[in-house]
């Protein structure tokens, strides 16, 4: 891997850096070198974390305490760091073993969420400025910041979906990717949601796998309660 080769990642990133090691370290994993990503790991999960709480602190004054952890959680959770690592193109930049890459390490959700923490670790250390961190994360993390509801006791429609179904002894909801568009870094996600026992299928498109879902599961429950609803109108007739 050239460093030229990673100007275009840090064009998607929104941050070029001082010092080009840094990037490389945070794209290699442990099978790779003794000198891996695991620390600067350490040191963006901690940023990425304080970075969303002071967000939804400025955001939300009104939310207590234990709605901003879940809320955080949903936002700095694997699926979503798995979903920028894709969005940005990390799999065509991370140096990892041979025997990793043949496992499928490139396509890990795992390894890609660690991997796009490291890079946060490595931007502040490059930059020495906190603003400049809080600035990248704000950006990368826009669209779903801009999701967010609380009064959903920060649940997102998965969740709220999830437990509707399961709160009734219903069956939990099938999602499948029915088409990708775009270019690796400018994807369009279709997806499906399932919900069989009413043979009820909804559709989400986003820019994310994860946003897809979330929008499809969101007009099913959606179907499902005015579904509901309808029934209980009939009964309530029929009682007449």
């Amino acid at each position: 891997m050239m460093d030229a080769d990673l100007s275009v990642l840090e064009s998607r990133i929104g941050y070029t850096f001082k010092d080009i090691r840094l990037l490389q370290t945070a794209l290699t994993h442990r099978s790779y070198s003794a000198k891996h990503n695991e620390r600067l790991e350490f040191i963006g999960d901690s940023l990425l974390n304080c970075v969303m709480a002071l967000e939804l602190y400025s955001r939300f004054p009104d939310i207590n305490e234990g709605v901003m952890s879940r809320v955080r959680a949903s936002l700095v959770c694997q699926d979503a760091l798995h979903e920028v690592a894709l969005r940005l193109g990390f799999p065509n930049y991370l140096r990892m073993g041979e025997g990793e890459i043949k496992s499928g390490g490139m396509k890990r959700p795992s390894i890609l969420a660690d991997s796009v923490e490291s890079v946060f670790g490595a931007i502040f250390l490059d930059s020495g400025d906190f603003k400049v961190i809080q600035q990248v994360i704000g950006t990368l993390f826009k669209e779903s910041l801009l999701h967010v509801d609380p009064d959903r006791d920060g649940k997102d429609a998965k969740t709220q979906l999830q437990e509707y179904l399961q709160g009734r002894h219903i069956a939990l909801p099938e999602y499948k990717v029915v088409a990708i568009r775009g270019a690796a870094h400018q994807q369009e996600f279709d997806v499906d949601c399932h919900v069989s026992k009413f043979n009820l299928h909804t559709s989400g498109t986003a820019t994310s796998r994860r946003a897809a879902e979330q929008e499809a599961a969101g007009k099913a429950l959606a179907e499902l309660i005015a579904l509901a609803g309808g029934r209980r109108a009939a009964g309530a007739k029929k009682a007449k």
